[in-house]
């Protein structure tokens, strides 16, 4: 049977498919875990398996740049979760690690008594589980290189939901295309990640993390974004009004143990 392109063609559509799946594989996916904790004692047993068991066998698969968090304390906002980030090359590292950790002993070992506890001695309340795939203007995590004291820093967490795919995925544009990646960029609010939801109880919804100093520092830098003549452009564009119809903000602290 004849071919219905011309060789020429389809070398170049064999290209092109091949440099867009390379393009597709170079985005980083992530996972974000969030453990609600309701006692002290939950928040030890959690810490205590995290940092000496999990991140631990994380870092023996090779997994590295993992994020621990939590929140920031706040009279209006209970301080009852802990977050852990944890970037994944692809969907199939993501996928073994469950099987993984399952017959790393050490990983057993040193989280036994988490990993064992009983119904009436949980450590934890629940624990939910979101999926990320990183944008296209950002498709690898940057750590971030904010100093200072751990509890003083701010480490932004904010999540934005559309109130339909087409409206939600112009916001995605008004992030790359439109320019809002790189302004957060030449203003210094040192984002570790921008990323689509692909799994999650919220949907469409994009999320994205920055890093400050400090609550003054934050302040400060999101006066300058906001006051900024990029965004006074963009942010009246028609196509980008109305794209999100709620938004978390969640500000956090990074833990002692976590990468970053």
């Amino acid at each position: 049977m004849k071919n219905k392109f011309p060789i020429p063609i389809l070398l170049f559509l064999l290209a092109a498919i091949t440099s867009f799946s390379s393009l597709a594989q170079e985005k980083e996916y992530y996972e974000l875990k969030t453990y609600t904790i309701k006692s002290d004692t939950q928040e030890k047993m959690v810490d205590g398996y995290l940092e000496n068991a999990y991140m631990p066998a994380l870092k023996r698969m090779g997994i590295d740049n993992i994020g621990v968090f939590k929140v920031r304390p706040d009279k209006f906002k209970a301080s009852d979760k802990i977050y852990v980030l944890i970037p994944f090359q692809s969907l199939a590292e993501f996928d073994k690690l469950e099987a993984m950790l399952a017959v790393d002993k050490t990983h057993l070992s040193a989280g036994a008594a988490y990993i064992h506890a009983t119904h009436d001695k949980k450590p934890y309340d629940r624990i939910s589980s979101i999926l990320l795939r990183a944008f296209p203007d950002m498709p690898k995590m940057k750590p971030s290189e904010v100093e200072g004291e751990r509890a003083d820093r701010v480490y932004e967490l904010r999540s934005y939901e559309g109130p339909t795919e087409a409206m939600y995925n112009r916001k995605v544009d008004m992030f790359n295309e439109g320019g809002e990646v790189k302004l957060f960029e030449d203003l210094g609010f040192n984002a570790v990640f921008y990323a689509d939801v692909i799994s999650g109880d919220k949907m469409p919804n994009l999320m994205y993390m920055t890093t400050f100093t400090n609550m003054k520092k934050r302040d400060a830098l999101w006066k300058d974004f906001v006051d900024s003549d990029k965004w006074k452009e963009i942010s009246v564009m028609d196509k980008y009004l109305n794209t999100v119809s709620h938004a978390d903000i969640d500000l956090l602290y990074p833990t002692e143990y976590s990468d970053y």
